[in-house]
């Protein structure tokens, strides 16, 4: 109900739609999940937004409900300015897919959690090679590479 009142007073006011992209980060994780929070902490660094942590036990639910394909599930959905981002999705490719707003892509997903993918950085341990997987309507595609 907020974010219909903001974006009404928004209008109201003649206040550009652009101004409203400063609300928080949703951001769906497997309860009690302590990766999800470093991602967060680079989001909310890297965005300078706040990122609201929900405890969701019925994630696959809501990654249905946004689009996020089950094959490429991980431990965190993020919505974020209504783009889909599931799990340790680095903060360049989200806003390189958010100031391009690719047609036909709701969102980018990097599946299961790859050692060295924001959030599983560890000391000592090597980086894994993975992909950012755009998907939406127009199918799926690599969107970027990392690693290897």
């Amino acid at each position: 109900m907020d974010r219909i009142r903001l974006l009404a007073a928004a209008l109201a006011f003649g206040t550009p739609i652009g101004a409203l992209a400063a609300e928080p980060v949703l951001m769906h994780r497997d309860p009690g999940c302590p990766c999800c929070e470093k991602w967060a902490q680079q989001v909310k660094a890297q965005f300078g937004r706040g990122v609201r942590v929900i405890d969701d036990a019925n994630r696959p639910a809501f990654m249905k409900a946004r689009g996020v394909p089950a094959d490429l599930a991980s431990c965190h959905t993020a919505v974020i300015d209504g783009m889909a981002f599931e799990g340790h999705v680095p903060i360049a490719d989200m806003k390189r897919a958010l100031a391009s707003h690719p047609k036909g892509v709701t969102g980018l997903a990097v599946a299961g959690m790859p050692m060295g993918s924001p959030g599983m950085e560890m000391p000592g341990m090597k980086a894994q090679p993975y992909d950012v997987i755009a998907f939406g309507p127009a199918g799926r595609r690599v969107f970027a590479h990392h690693g290897g």
